[in-house]
């Protein structure tokens, strides 16, 4: 690639939008992995174990609340003029509200029953609900943001909500020594905080409260059939430690772990760039273009090629950067990484054929998929662990991946007719008289 051509690509926009959000994304994620020295000195296992069911809770509450609301506003917003837009967002919170109220009752009645299935303190299960909605408004002025293509604001209010997150958490455990207790506080301050300003933002800006009929019922209709898509999602990516630890042990969930956040660094990437492309990608669909599917398609495959040769090379260097990175006890952790890196690879993949099904709201299609793949991901998980031990799940978390990338692709291309198989064939003249 010459001089000329690499200075185009470092100015397009969507370089650079991917580049905004990849560095703040690495922060997010960066900042609290390189705490953990110093979290591990106040924190007992115990302590961890009851932070790590937190997470889990709010995971599922989230499903529940936020019923991937935002993912609607952000298909919507090339479909919609702009005061349109801000009633349907309007009605999205009105949902969230709702929502939000009745996660919030079954937790309140039902809280010794989830206390005791879970090892949680039922006092706190109602704080579940109140920062699932707090994160769920984040997200939805993330989200707009995002397809305004307002990645440098994106960028900031993620870091800057960490940053709070990590203070505030150091300080209550650190300094008032309060444990766990500190750590889910500092977790409460960061979400409230941000979510308030997340609510001021959209109702200065984004959102009219007018109750639409049409515009709840579309949105429901877009985030009801994700619901077991994510809770498949969720079973996915964690049935995998559970199955560890009844069928090896915990010290090889342990290194599980370790190995599992060093091959996540490719998802990192790839989450960074489908949130540049997919407002992209959208934006270029609707003006339906041959000329600009056919350039699509070629992207896409050079990204496909580019993702796994990416894995293979963290792969490669996993041994060394671990040998100083991790304590001697967890340097066999890499043997995890291979898998987990290519099964993220085939999650990456997943997200750019997944947008299409986006695009024309079919979202009940991936709640099969997911369902299918979740259940094969249990069997995979419980034969591979028997014959190869814990490397097995990661053996079971990249097969999985991999289905589940190719049925969403083959899926895609049936409601989105794109050129695939006959890329190749259409030359430019082509492409524009159609």
């Amino acid at each position: 690639m010459n001089r000329q051509k690499l200075s185009y690509v470092f100015k397009h926009k969507l370089f650079k939008a991917a580049s905004t959000y990849t560095i703040s994304n690495v922060i997010r994620k960066a900042v609290p992995f390189l705490l953990l020295p110093v979290l591990t000195r106040f924190l007992s296992p115990s302590d961890y174990g009851t932070v790590a069911t937190f997470q889990i809770l709010l995971a599922v509450s989230i499903v529940f609340i936020g019923l991937n609301f935002h993912g609607a506003v952000g298909v919507n917003f090339f479909k919609m003029e702009k005061e349109k837009l801000k009633i349907y967002s309007g009605n999205v919170i009105l949902l969230l509200l709702t929502n939000f109220i009745m996660v919030f009752f079954l937790l309140l009645v039902f809280k010794p029953l989830i206390s005791r299935w879970v090892t949680f303190p039922e006092s706190w299960l109602p704080v579940v609900a109140v920062i699932a909605l707090a994160q769920s408004l984040c997200t939805l002025l993330l989200t707009i943001w995002q397809v305004e293509n307002r990645a440098l604001s994106y960028g900031l209010f993620q870091i800057l909500q960490t940053v709070i997150n990590v203070c505030a958490s150091l300080f209550f455990v650190v300094v008032l020594g309060w444990k766990w207790q500190g750590r889910l506080t500092g977790i409460i301050v960061a979400s409230t905080c941000f979510a308030c300003i997340s609510t001021i933002v959209l109702k200065k800006k984004y959102v009219t409260f007018h109750f639409h009929k049409s515009y709840a019922k579309d949105a429901l209709y877009y985030g009801i059939p994700l619901i077991p898509h994510a809770l498949g999602a969720w079973i996915i990516t964690s049935i995998d430690r559970i199955f560890i630890n009844s069928m090896v042990g915990l010290s090889a969930t342990g290194l599980y772990v370790v190995g599992y956040q060093i091959g996540m660094i490719i998802e990192f990437f790839a989450q960074s760039f489908n949130t540049a492309w997919s407002p992209f990608l959208f934006e270029k669909l609707r003006e339906g273009r041959m000329s600009a599917k056919v350039r699509i398609v070629k992207f896409t495959y050079v990204y496909f090629i580019a993702i796994v040769v990416m894995a293979g090379i963290l792969s490669f260097v996993s041994p060394y950067f671990l040998k100083y990175f991790v304590s001697k006890s967890f340097f066999s952790s890499y043997q995890y990484v291979i898998w987990i890196a290519l099964g993220y690879a085939a999650s990456g993949m997943y997200y750019m054929v997944v947008n299409y099904i986006f695009f024309v709201k079919k979202t009940y299609l991936l709640a099969w998929v997911t369902f299918f793949t979740a259940c094969v991901n249990a069997l995979l998980n419980y034969f591979l662990i028997r014959c190869n031990g814990a490397v097995g799940a990661a053996q079971a978390t990249t097969i999985s991946f991999f289905l589940t990338f190719v049925l969403v692709w083959a899926l895609s291309a049936k409601v989105y007719k794109m050129p695939w198989l006959s890329f190749w064939k259409i030359s430019e003249k082509q492409a524009v008289k159609e």
